[in-house]
């Protein structure tokens, strides 16, 4: 088996049952494990497993405590649709997807959000310590000036839109990037050190060698770390091995995939995204087969619809 693209991929999973013997060597590695209590070595029956314990003594399969459990879509779709959102670079619209895969905007959303649900951020991820980190901030939201005059902020009431609806502003993402590696990214309230310090603490090795601009919100930075800067405002892109280039070039996949292809994301769901194009970037040297398989392994989450949209 070795699929590197959609069609090679649709032509080895033909059937359902091809399906969940691949997931269940996934999840499971031959040893499968009741979802409800623990238990090993469940009965066979003829639509799945019942366990063991006779405590539990539940039916399951390989779906029950993953992203597919409770789905009608069969896994041969599911599989399509994790291929697609997970090696297109600037992601792929509900939209898009339903027509791809023959199903509705509807499922097709549920669909990428629990996709996303198995890309998020497990646990604390630590970079740095031995390379480089870059640090910048960036906002996401559509400038004033291309939109319409009553979706513009009031010069009256900068609290309302011109159309009198709340105005919402821009939302700020940290990034930190450590250079060659990983990146992580974060949505935060506002550009203050409380925000954005203890984030730093969280995620960077202490002792690290950081790099970000003159803003004003990294000034304290050189407490913890090894702090250098360039000066943006006076044209300073790079000084020595000093700047963030890197970041912002993740920064323009970001933007321009968040603009172009989701057209708007809600302060709700803004993690997510978040996480995928992270996720993405962290699997960039990873073959389509390997990164495919690499996230099924984190599909172990549950996302139930009423919960997504609550």
């Amino acid at each position: 088996m070795n699929f590197k693209s959609l069609p090679q991929l649709l032509d080895y999973f033909k059937e359902e049952s091809t399906c969940i013997e691949y997931y269940e060597h996934i999840r499971w590695n031959g040893d499968p494990a009741c979802p409800h209590c623990g238990g090993l070595n469940p009965y066979k029956t003829k639509r799945g497993y019942r366990c063991s314990e006779k405590e539990c003594r539940k039916d399951f399969t390989v779906k029950v405590g993953t992203i597919f459990e409770n789905s009608k879509i069969p896994l041969r779709t599911w599989f399509a649709a994790i291929f697609l959102a997970t090696n297109h670079k600037k992601g792929i619209s509900s939209v898009q997807l339903a027509s791809d895969l023959g199903i509705t905007q509807k499922s097709a959303w549920h669909v990428l959000h629990r996709i996303r649900e198995m890309l998020r951020e497990k646990a604390p991820k630590m970079i740095g310590d031995t390379n480089m980190v870059e640090i910048d901030e960036a906002y996401i939201g559509g400038k004033e000036g291309n939109k319409h005059y009553k979706k513009q902020r009031s010069n009256e009431n900068p609290n309302l839109k011109n159309d009198g609806t709340p105005y919402q502003p821009k939302k700020m993402v940290v990034g930190l990037v450590e250079r060659g590696g990983d990146i992580i990214v974060k949505h935060v309230k506002r550009a203050t050190n409380e925000e954005i310090l203890p984030l730093l603490d969280n995620h960077i090795a202490e002792g690290s060698e950081v790099h970000t601009d003159e803003s004003n919100v990294y000034h304290k930075v050189g407490r913890t770390f090894t702090h250098k800067t360039v000066v943006h405002s006076a044209s300073q892109y790079v000084v020595g091995n000093c700047h963030t280039n890197t970041i912002e070039n993740f920064w323009s996949q970001l933007k321009r995939g968040i603009n172009g292809i989701y057209h708007h994301v809600s302060e709700k769901h803004l993690e997510r995204y978040l996480d995928e194009y992270a996720n993405r970037y962290n699997t960039r040297n990873l073959t389509s087969q390997e990164r495919f398989e690499y996230f099924l392994e984190q599909s172990e989450s549950v996302l139930p619809y009423k919960n997504l949209v609550n």
